[in-house]
């Protein structure tokens, strides 16, 4: 098992690999750069091309089945469980087969609102100290059913 980390833009890499370091899991932290490479000796930092999602394509290509893909991109998700991998979001929710098609079609939902009014403003909400908490307990709960 390996828990595969889209490391651009995570708010929970230092929780994740406070887990991973507890139960003995190796993690993989997969960015384009400015990550700073953990002494922790189960985790890796693997460092991809610049370009668009080549993190998500490099992490896409090796999760698979017992594996587990910690990603707030959601067509990175869908590829991830199509592969076999469960996929967590940074806020604890997991995404799963049964799940993943409400949410790609929310998503091309907001971003085709988004194109049609230029001045719609917005995103998500603010990432709390519950969501960080949830995380961490779905992640352990995650990773210990392995």
């Amino acid at each position: 098992m390996t828990l595969y980390i889209d490391a651009d833009a995570c708010p929970v890499k230092a929780e994740a690999e406070r887990v991973a370091t507890r139960l003995g899991v190796t993690m993989v932290l997969v960015s384009n750069g400015g990550i700073r490479p953990s002494a922790n000796p189960l985790v890796q930092s693997v460092f991809v091309a610049d370009g668009p999602d080549e993190a998500d394509k490099w992490i896409a290509e090796r999760a698979g089945p017992g594996d587990v893909v910690v990603t707030g991109d959601i067509p990175l998700a869908a590829r991830c469980l199509e592969g076999g991998a469960r996929v967590l979001k940074h806020d604890g929710l997991e995404l799963t087969r049964a799940s993943i098609g409400m949410v790609l079609a929310t998503r091309d939902l907001m971003a085709d609102l988004r194109a049609a009014d230029p001045f719609r403003q917005g995103g998500g909400r603010m990432f709390s100290k519950a969501d960080r908490s949830r995380f961490l307990d779905v992640l352990d709960r995650v990773l210990r059913a392995k």
